[in-house]
């Protein structure tokens, strides 16, 4: 497994579990949240500055992602979809939209792999409906 995958998948447990736990992007509280993920898991050493990068530039662009999301996910709420979903989503938006060394397909591409492994057989298709749309959307602006 590459080691943007890993960090991927690092981004994609602590959003995981930012979101059960209903926790804020707040700095402070974001800093402790990270703090204490790292102390109760193995993210490596390598995989973790990537995966920091993922969740800082997330968190600040929280709402922005959200809503573009939930344009792009016809008849979709976001607090309606599964959490792993969600975040993935989330995750390949903000790369898509704010990380200019990764190319759309591959951010599209990751998700999708990553998707495979952790959620249901029917939730590739469904999140690369919603991040073709997107990615369409981006070409014509």
């Amino acid at each position: 497994m590459g080691l943007r995958r890993k960090s991927r998948e690092l981004a994609l447990q602590f959003f995981f579990g930012h979101d059960f736990q209903d926790q804020t992007c707040d700095k402070k509280a974001l800093r402790q949240e990270l703090e204490l993920f790292t102390a109760n898991f193995d993210t490596g050493k390598k995989s973790l500055p990537y995966a920091e990068e993922i969740i800082a530039g997330l968190c600040e662009h929280w709402d922005e992602v959200d809503e573009l999301l939930s344009r792009h996910a016809h008849n979709w709420r976001m607090e309606r979809m599964a959490a792993v979903d969600r975040n993935l989503l989330r995750i390949a938006a903000w790369e898509m939209l704010y990380n200019d060394e990764v190319p759309l397909q591959v951010a599209i591409n990751e998700a999708l792999e990553i998707a495979k492994r952790y959620s249901s057989p029917d939730a590739v298709g469904f999140i690369n409906g919603i991040l073709d749309s997107l990615h369409a959307g981006m070409k014509k602006s």
